[in-house]
């Protein structure tokens, strides 16, 4: 290979010097430079999701502690008498009161406004006590007749 490069002109030698070196420059960025631009790319993409999965995953978490935070206080007194208490303090006459279980009970109430009955039950579930069934009827003179199944909220 000296041999042949030293019969070259001057000419032909500094084209073929420049052509290695263009060479070895088309290499170096085909092996090199090339493979960590598409890595570092690519590890920013990832940081980039792994940023955002850390953002969802803290909103969650501070939602559940603001769930937990917002816990209602645990009943005192059997179910069935904390029912008809917040019936009663509702202004509704408890018809009938079947316990189905320790935290379960069947309440019927002959004549509620739907005004005043979806409120009071809204109330409920957010004391810990969660409408299981409910079952309205109309009874003509704008109330309802209404069977609720209630069940105590998992402490």
């Amino acid at each position: 290979m000296t041999a042949w490069f030293n019969g070259r002109s001057l000419r032909e030698k500094r084209l073929i010097v420049g052509m290695l070196a263009l060479l070895a420059l088309t290499l170096i960025w085909v092996a090199v430079i090339r493979p960590l631009g598409d890595g570092l790319s690519s590890e920013r993409q990832r940081h980039a999701d792994a940023v955002i999965r850390l953002g969802r995953t803290q909103a969650a978490v501070s939602a559940i502690r603001d769930i937990q935070r917002q816990r209602p206080a645990p009943l005192t007194g059997t179910f069935a008498d904390t029912v008809r208490a917040r019936a009663a303090d509702a202004g509704f006459a408890v018809a009938s009161l079947e316990e189905d279980g320790a935290d379960r009970v069947r309440v019927g109430i002959a004549g509620a406004r739907p005004a005043a009955l979806v409120p009071w039950l809204a109330r409920l579930e957010n004391a810990g006590i969660l409408v299981d069934a409910v079952a309205l009827t109309d009874k003509g003179d704008r109330t309802v007749g209404v069977q609720l199944t209630l069940k105590r909220r998992a402490q």
